[in-house]
């Protein structure tokens, strides 16, 4: 038979809330509940002993605080690199739902954004568009250029003229009859291109008199070539009687960024960092207007079919249109929320294309 030991129970002393002068200092409900239940006696009867089981039954004030003190402890946290690891695994991405199909060649692409299937032809940045009745030619950070066929849906590369600037090609110009086409490298050469045969070849009489240049433009017959250069001087050759310099304009030496001639070759237009609009008369040399109106730097001129209009624009996001015949500015055409890079005329004059 085993043995029943016998628990011996002393009497507890009664405490009071004086006798707990911290507690007192608490007034959360959980606290005072607590300080009620240690002011009464506690009595612990001889029945509520079996031999060989001690049983203690804790009183609801306990639990609520033993809830408390689970709430204080922090949560586990997520450091920043194994958020970044759970990215790069593909956890936090989310599904493109912005996709249309290409209207050149049908493929799915990004909407606002190139086709990867017909800019696939370019490594590089595509920086540059030369466009002819029936081609268009594209320039980029690559030593190549390539010539686009229009006569067909896909626009696909007719040619590729291979190392044409050894470090890339930032401007590309073609005549309107496009017969002739030049460009410039990031190394400040400049190269004429004669289209003969349905082939694209380089000049070979063209004897390399024109350099150092930034932006350029051809004349629509091809026979002038105009080019802002670094100092700011506005420059036309002549490219039928050997590239001879025939006109060298100055400005006040800002940079300039874009040019334009006039359909009727009349006149020369150029835009400048400075904010500042310039139109020279090819026939008597001269500067008869200097405009206004733009004060951040102007990335690109146009005049109209008519040679009536200039459209000039740039990092300050409006277009304005100045009167080629009185140097007024007309309107200011709104609506862009970044820098406008290109502007371009209808064949009527009626439309103004701008990006």
């Amino acid at each position: 038979m085993a043995a029943i030991g016998v628990l011996r129970v002393l009497p507890f002393p009664s405490f009071s809330a004086r006798a707990l002068p911290s507690f007192a200092a608490f007034q959360s409900p959980t606290s005072s509940r607590l300080l009620q239940f240690l002011s009464q006696p506690l009595h612990i009867s001889s029945n509520a002993f079996i031999p060989g089981t001690v049983v203690l039954g804790l009183p609801s004030i306990l639990s609520g605080l033993w809830e408390s003190i689970l709430r204080a402890v922090p949560k586990k946290k997520t450091s920043h690199m194994k958020k970044r690891h759970r990215q790069m695994a593909g956890k936090a991405l989310k599904d493109v739902k912005n996709i249309t199909n290409c209207p050149g060649c049908g493929q799915p692409k990004r909407a606002h954004l190139l086709c990867p299937s017909c800019v696939s032809a370019h490594l590089a940045d595509i920086f540059c568009l030369a466009v002819t009745p029936t081609q268009f030619l594209s320039a980029s950070g690559a030593s190549s250029l390539k010539v686009h066929s229009t006569t067909e849906a896909e626009f696909p590369i007719a040619q590729s003229i291979e190392k044409a600037h050894n470090i890339g090609c930032h401007h590309i110009v073609a005549s309107e009859n496009g017969s002739r086409a030049a460009s410039v490298g990031f190394a400040g050469e400049v190269k004429l291109w004669a289209y003969k045969d349905g082939t694209w070849s380089e000049d070979t009489s063209y004897n390399g008199k024109v350099g150092d240049v930034w932006a350029i433009r051809l004349s629509n017959d091809g026979q002038y070539l105009a080019g802002t250069t670094h100092d700011g001087h506005i420059k036309v050759w002549d490219l039928e009687s050997g590239a001879e310099q025939i006109r060298d304009f100055e400005t006040k030496g800002s940079f300039g960024m874009c040019i334009d001639i006039s359909s009727d070759g009349r006149y020369t237009a150029s835009g400048h960092q400075s904010g500042n609009v310039y139109i020279f008369d090819n026939g008597t040399g001269r500067m008869p207007y200097s405009l206004s109106g733009l004060v951040d730097p102007v990335r690109a001129v146009a005049f109209s079919p008519g040679g009536k209009l200039l459209a000039a624009a740039g990092d300050s996001k409006i277009i304005v249109l100045y009167e080629t015949s009185s140097g007024e500015q007309v309107a200011n055409l709104t609506g862009h929320s970044a820098w406008i890079m290109s502007l371009d005329w209808s064949h009527t004059g009626e439309y103004l294309l701008s990006g």
